[in-house]
């Protein structure tokens, strides 16, 4: 049996989280058990995740840390926590986890260390000084981990460039759930009578917590400029902090004179039912690693405009656009193109995004994939398991 235990920032509804708890509800428990481990007093429950960690049987445990405050005690919690599961496999998620992770992995001697990355590009200008020193110092870092996992071959490349150097690179890509996202023939009349639209209203959605590499400012503008084009199309916003309380999202709604046309649904627990529901799906990100939204929208069959970051073409092949970053004119393009298509060209495009999508990026074939590294990793540290930590 392999034990790995794993370290994230927080746990919300974002891409890395939910790719790591399908990871350790579905890996084969005959040959592994996985523990996880938050930084920050965040736990997941039937409204973030399914199962929730009751359920699943996984060990649940959060360091209780406040998000932005320094907190030197968060390490010895952690420390304890490592003693008593005693992993052979210590898999970190995100920056701030993997210095932690790291610092406390040594100590602890655990035997193996792998840091797991989730973006391609970050504009450091839009983020603290704290995670400028962060990313900086996991640079230097990079050569003790035993492995460095990268959710997509742009975010690869982008961290060879910073500097990184590690023992070993593995890519393994994001994973779907491909029975909670699929198709719904009924879900575009549902979504059009929860928002009070009739039956020729035409959807654009956009699924991204608020966050400047999401660049809603881009997707807005877009949207302005397709209002324009037909009075029938209405735009889509979900995620978290994307409601009327967030001043800076309804300002700039608002500056686009059409704010009717917008519905902000804010965080979600539905997505799956809402998305099916969607004409076109998008991602106006100026940096991704993988995005979960394009694949899931892709597994519902719903056609995709996204920008050229991370590996977004990849994903979206020939079923829908990819735009270069913060180009609202090319985005509003393309999105006029794709709602132009014919209804059988449209519904050719709906199969085949479904069909690439469960042929690369199923959720048995991902975890495949992590099962046979850890396989790998855990081996030459057997040894190790009987010496004290």
């Amino acid at each position: 049996m392999i034990k790995i235990l794993h370290l994230i920032t927080s746990f919300g509804l974002g891409g890395a989280e939910t790719n790591l708890w399908r990871l350790a509800c579905h890996m084969d428990r005959s040959r592994f058990a996985n523990v996880v481990v938050t930084m920050t007093p965040t736990k997941p429950d039937q409204g973030t995740v399914e199962p929730t960690p009751e359920e699943a049987g996984v060990p649940f445990f959060t360091l209780g840390m406040q998000r932005g405050t320094p907190d030197p005690l968060s390490a010895a919690r952690l420390l304890r926590i490592v003693r008593r599961v005693r992993p052979q496999i210590l898999q970190t998620w995100l920056y701030h986890a993997d210095l932690m992770g790291l610092l406390v992995g040594k100590f602890a001697r655990v035997p193996v260390i792998a840091w797991n990355l989730r973006c391609s590009f970050m504009d450091m200008t839009e983020y603290s000084r704290v995670s400028k020193y962060v990313l900086r110092t996991l640079v230097a870092l990079s050569p003790f981990p035993n492995a460095v996992l990268a959710n997509s071959q742009s975010g690869l490349r982008f961290h060879e460039a910073l500097g990184y150097k590690p023992r070993r690179w593995m890519w393994i890509p994001n994973s779907l759930d491909l029975e909670r996202f699929r198709p719904d023939p009924i879900a575009k009349g549902r979504l059009q009578s929860e928002l009070g639209l009739g039956p020729d209203a035409l959807l654009v959605g956009l699924v991204a917590r608020f966050d400047p590499m999401k660049d809603h400012k881009n997707f807005i503008e877009a949207a302005r400029l397709l209002t324009h084009d037909n009075p029938r199309i209405h735009f889509v916003l979900a995620g978290r902090r994307v409601d009327s309380a967030n001043d800076e999202i309804a300002g700039l709604i608002a500056e686009t004179g059409v704010a009717d046309r917008f519905h902000l649904l804010g965080l979600r627990h539905d997505v799956n039912r809402i998305v099916p529901g969607f004409d076109i799906a998008c991602s106006s990100s100026y940096s991704e690693g993988f995005s979960n939204t394009i694949a899931e929208a892709m597994a519902c069959g719903v056609p995709c405009v996204a920008t050229d970051v991370g590996d977004s073409a990849l994903i979206i092949a020939n079923t829908g656009k990819a735009v270069p970053p913060r180009d609202p004119q090319a985005f509003a393009q393309a999105c006029r193109e794709i709602l132009s298509l014919p209804p059988e060209r449209r519904r050719r495009l709906s199969q085949c995004a479904r069909a690439s999508v469960e042929q690369r990026f199923s959720l048995s074939s991902v975890v495949a994939r992590y099962e046979r590294l850890y396989e790998q990793l855990a081996p030459t540290t057997l040894h190790n398991l009987t010496t004290p930590i």
